[in-house]
Order: C-alpha cells, then sequence, then structure tokens
C-alpha cells in the first residue's frame, strides 16, 4: 500500500508539472502589427515580454507557420499570439486580433 500512495504521488507532482509546462507554452502574447510582407511570409509585431523564450518586449519580425494568418491581420491590428522556435526562426503559430 506505501508504493501504491508513492507512486500515485508522483504521478499527480508529474501531471501538474506537465499541465504548468503546457500553460507557460501557450500563453498568448500581446502585441500590435506594424507590417505584414506577404510575399517573404514575415510578419512585423510590437509586442510585450515573451517569458518563455525571456525575452524583453520589443518589435520583432517573426516567420508565420502558415500564411493564411498573414491574412487575418493588417498594419495597426492590437492582437494575442503565440510563437516558438521552429527550424531556430521565431515563428508566429497562432494570432487573433485582440478585442
Amino acid at each position: 500500500m506505501k508504493g501504491f500512495k508513492t507512486l500515485v504521488r508522483t504521478l499527480t507532482i508529474g501531471a501538474t508539472v506537465l499541465g504548468a509546462i503546457a500553460l507557460a507554452q501557450s500563453e498568448l502574447i500581446d502585441g500590435q502589427v506594424t507590417k505584414i510582407d506577404q510575399e517573404a511570409g514575415k510578419i512585423t509585431i510590437r509586442h510585450g515580454p515573451i517569458k518563455k523564450f525571456d525575452m524583453d518586449g520589443m518589435t520583432m519580425v517573426f516567420q508565420v507557420k502558415d500564411l493564411a494568418i498573414l491574412k487575418v491581420v493588417k498594419a495597426g491590428d492590437k492582437v494575442r499570439f503565440e510563437a516558438d522556435r521552429i527550424d531556430g526562426q521565431f515563428t508566429v503559430t497562432k494570432i487573433e486580433r485582440a478585442k
């Protein structure tokens, strides 16, 4: 019985840690689109801090995972987005207009 309780406790802690990691990775970042380059598949965003990259707020150019992202927003739009590092490039993987 003691081994079972230890196993349950370990699994519970593991699930909590994994949940926190997933939440941190899917955190939406506030920003404002300053430029869209359809041909290059890039978007320039002035953004707040990006915790998962330990990055302060700044204006930077991102690749986009899917070119359809560039049709959802336009320069001047306030947005919330997710970014990841794909093939060494900071890449927007999801974007939505801020409300």
